[in-house]
């Protein structure tokens, strides 16, 4: 149950701009010289050298479990946040079940423990296409060598229930799930097409609570495009609209109050030379509801699905485009965990870092701390 507190149901994280800086309300779509004017007021991210991408982090009693981004979902081990991290194993043992996306290297693992098992979701796409797919992997242990592949929970673009809405305008990948206090489970997911979307689980956790009916919530959006869309986009490889640019959502819990994170801005496939504007790279950003449902909103009283969202964290000193994010809730205190590039290391995909900062509540909203 420890990860049900820190990964499963109430994980996600942080907030760390200025106190003046965090009540701007930063419209999302314009270019955010602001933010990239601010961001010595971010304080530094507590750094791992440890590389990861979309990470996902346990504790089991003294033992800290990574989960990331590698061939079969790598896991390392460490005995704190900071390291040294070990790579153990992985979570599958071979490719993925599910016949469509990289089956050999899943996307975006979230790991939940719930009265003994442990939960891997992940995704399976193709980079930049919305036909995906949302699988689940179950353990009695949180290391490798027993998993079994259960293989689709939700999917998109083509295959069975890929004609029932919202998984016809949606995108089924970056999955993360919330236990609530009452034991009510739900799958968020999404990434561009539409936003991010949640949907309740069935008591298993393994499939949905209606395969017919979903009762789907739009809980986040950018309503705005932040460029120009691929003149080859079709819908299923490539908006139409433009690049709608956000992903990665997580939920966490924390004194009444449900907390909707998300990576907004660009993240990947960068480029030195032509690195987006400042302040639509990749930042942290979230708001807050006392349903598990929504409607978030941020600070300001905007919904998170008309454009609305608190900036939390953003590029800072040797910290840039930090996302991914997760938060884990370690002795009594939530702490806000995430990748980053480093633009003197490199800016590939595997470039990135595991980077963390512990969390500060102030009139019920979270600032990241050095």
């Amino acid at each position: 149950m420890l990860a049900l507190l820190g990964l499963v149901g109430f994980l996600s994280v942080g907030l760390g701009v200025s106190i003046n800086a965090r009540d701007q309300n930063f419209e999302n779509g314009q270019k955010l010289e602001d933010l990239g004017q601010a961001v010595s007021q971010f304080p530094p991210s507590r750094q791992t050298q440890q590389h990861t991408h979309d990470p996902t982090i346990i504790r089991v009693d003294d033992e800290y479990y990574l989960y990331n981004v590698g061939e079969h979902i790598f896991i390392h081990t460490a005995p704190s946040m900071a390291g040294p991290w070990e790579h153990i194993g992985s979570v599958l043992d071979g490719n993925s079940v599910i016949p469509k996306g990289d089956r050999a290297a899943p996307w975006a693992p979230t790991v939940i423990a719930v009265d003994g098992t442990y939960y891997c979701y992940y995704s399976v796409s193709k980079a930049g296409c919305r036909d995906s797919a949302v699988g689940v992997a179950t353990s009695d242990s949180p290391g490798p060598g027993n998993w079994y592949d259960h293989g689709i929970v939700i999917q998109t673009g083509t295959g069975n229930g890929s004609d029932i809405a919202p998984y016809t305008m949606t995108n089924a990948i970056d999955p993360a799930t919330l236990i609530t206090p009452d034991g009510d489970a739900y799958l968020t997911f999404g990434s561009y097409w539409n936003g991010i979307f949640q949907i309740p689980l069935g008591p298993d956790l393994i499939s949905p609570a209606s395969t017919t009916e979903p009762d789907a919530r739009q809980l986040a959006w950018e309503p705005k495009s932040l460029g120009m869309p691929s003149r080859l986009a079709n819908n299923l490889c490539g908006d139409p609209t433009g690049p709608h640019a956000i992903e990665g959502a997580f939920t966490s819990y924390n004194d009444g109050w449900y907390y909707l994170w998300y990576s907004h801005g660009f993240c990947c496939n960068l480029k030195k030379d032509n690195l987006p504007p400042a302040g639509q790279e990749y930042s942290i950003r979230v708001g807050r509801s006392q349903s598990p449902r929504g409607p978030f909103v941020d600070r300001a009283g905007t919904d998170l699905v008309e454009g609305g969202g608190e900036v939390v964290y953003g590029s800072n000193g040797d910290t840039y485009a930090p996302g991914g994010q997760g938060v884990i809730r370690d002795g009594d205190i939530d702490v806000l965990y995430y990748h980053y590039l480093n633009k003197t290391v490199g800016i590939g995909f595997s470039d990135a870092f595991l980077g963390f900062n512990p969390l500060e509540y102030v009139d019920g909203w979270p600032i990241a701390q050095a």
